[in-house]
């Protein structure tokens, strides 16, 4: 079994300790990712990809992550000294995914990885440094489907265009002549307001005899003037 290839993904930071990923290609048909370089007391070290370990919760039966002080499903109290430890008596609180079981194999892939990180760290000096390493996507902004507090979606977004509408004409309504009296009894024809200067204000006009006769005749006498008279 061979490497064939080994790329890297360098940390922003140099001073973590988490110092780069990386992925190992076997043979040119099996690829390994996320591995880890690590700067240890004693040097930078190679970390198989792993998954955190967990246990379950005796009251709800939910998993939790061994160093969980409540449980995230019921909320029970949990010891967070429960993990096991390992035989330098630190907790276990991963699990490798993939790792070597023998010594050759763990030194193959370490020593490869550490090559292939010193060459990185120096090609990351040169003018125009690309990273080889494959995120997948991981790295890149996602998009919005629509901006927050509009309906609109950032592709469509229109300006509004203003459009004036022209006023609806007035159509003019037929309005029934008032006819009021005077302290005389004479009966007087109240016109509608005109428009244009002093419109409102419009003085009433007598209305014709014969016209005012004829009202006379047909309103009746209720208030009882003139009664008598013949």
């Amino acid at each position: 079994m061979d490497i064939t290839e080994v790329r890297i993904k360098l940390m922003e930071d140099p001073h973590d300790r988490l110092q780069a990923f990386c992925s190992i290609t076997f043979d040119g048909c099996f690829v390994v990712r996320d591995l880890k370089i690590i700067q240890g007391t004693k040097g930078p070290f190679v970390a198989m990809p792993s998954r955190k370990l967990t246990d379950r919760c005796p009251c709800c039966n939910n998993k939790n992550h061994v160093r969980s002080q409540h449980c995230n499903q019921c909320g029970a109290k949990l010891n967070e000294n429960r993990a096991l430890c390992g035989e330098n008596g630190r907790a276990k609180l991963y699990a490798d995914i993939a790792h070597p079981i023998n010594s050759s194999c763990r030194e193959l892939i370490q020593d490869s990885v550490l090559d292939a990180y010193g060459e990185e760290l120096v090609r990351s000096k040169e003018p125009g440094y690309n990273c080889r390493y494959d995120d997948y996507g991981e790295e890149n902004y996602a998009t919005l489907d629509e901006v927050p507090g509009t309906n609109q979606t950032p592709e469509t977004t229109e300006v509004p265009v203003e459009t004036i509408e022209a006023p609806a004409a007035e159509i003019p309504v037929a309005e029934a002549p008032i006819i009021a009296r005077t302290e005389s009894g004479e009966a007087h024809r109240i016109e509608p307001a005109a428009e244009g200067p002093g419109g409102p204000h419009h003085r009433p006009q007598p209305a014709p005899r014969d016209q005012a006769s004829n009202l006379r005749d047909t309103a009746g006498t209720t208030d009882g003037f003139g009664e008598g008279l013949g």
